[in-house]
């Protein structure tokens, strides 16, 4: 793995996303409209909003970010980019760590832009530092980013990379707490969910909303998180393939 090809690759992917503005609006501003849309479904009701605001501003980053990049990753190879690619020094790993550092600069801008509005323009009421809550935020879209690439080995087309969507993204939205408390789920639903990733990125964004300082269970859940996301990551170049059969 070189360090020069996978910032040569993150610099040609953010090169191709600054001529799809509807790309980049969908990853920066999604995640803020569907925020501002929730904080006005409970406005009769701030209290359900901070419970429930909070986790979700780590979910939709999560969702955007695995749309956008299996997606993108699909193209690439269907259109014969990534094929061309391959056949220069460049790695598998390169052209993963190439995709996923772009993919997190843009992930900062769009936790950052969805925690600032929470926080500062729509009153989400969190006891610990908004600084945790972006932290989350971007190792939750680091984590959709690392699912996409790992999915869209396995599709065929773009219509099969979004079904992923409902096979990989909602049953852990189903189990990861969001709904109802982990531990009053029927106990082999609970443990499935323990080895859901968005499990701990749900139980990490609520140790902020009650705790003033980060706790071990915080720290435990974030480092699952970032394992996780880096696992597959890995995964995604052992898997990807130059181009679709």
């Amino acid at each position: 793995m070189s360090l020069a090809r996978t910032l040569a690759t993150t610099a040609r992917v953010l090169r191709q996303l600054r001529h799809d503005p509807r790309s980049i609006a969908l990853m920066l501003f999604v995640p803020s409209v569907l925020i501002t849309i929730l904080r006005f479904v409970f406005d009769a009701n701030a209290h359900t909003f901070d419970a429930v605001g909070a986790s979700l501003l780590g979910i939709f980053p999560l969702i955007t970010m695995f749309l956008i990049t299996s997606i993108a990753t699909l193209r690439e190879r269907t259109s014969g980019t990534l094929e061309r690619l391959l056949a220069m020094p460049l790695g598998k790993a390169d052209l993963i760590a190439g995709y996923a550092l772009a993919f997190a600069v843009l992930a900062l801008f769009q936790s950052a832009l969805a925690t600032g509005l929470s926080v500062w323009l729509l009153g989400l009421d969190v006891t610990g530092s908004p600084w945790l809550l972006l932290l989350v935020a971007v190792l939750d879209a680091l984590l959709g980013t690392a699912l996409g690439l790992f999915v869209s080995a396995f599709a065929a087309s773009e219509f099969q990379a979004v079904q992923f969507l409902p096979l990989v993204i909602f049953p852990q939205l189903l189990l990861c707490g969001l709904f109802t408390p982990r531990e009053a789920m029927h106990p082999a639903l609970e443990a499935i969910s323990d080895v859901l990733p968005m499990s701990y990125a749900v139980d990490a964004m609520n140790e902020i909303r009650t705790h003033t300082e980060p706790t071990a269970a915080f720290l435990l859940d974030t480092t699952i998180v970032a394992a996780v996301a880096v696992l597959v990551l890995f995964l995604g170049a052992a898997t990807l393939r130059r181009r679709t059969p």
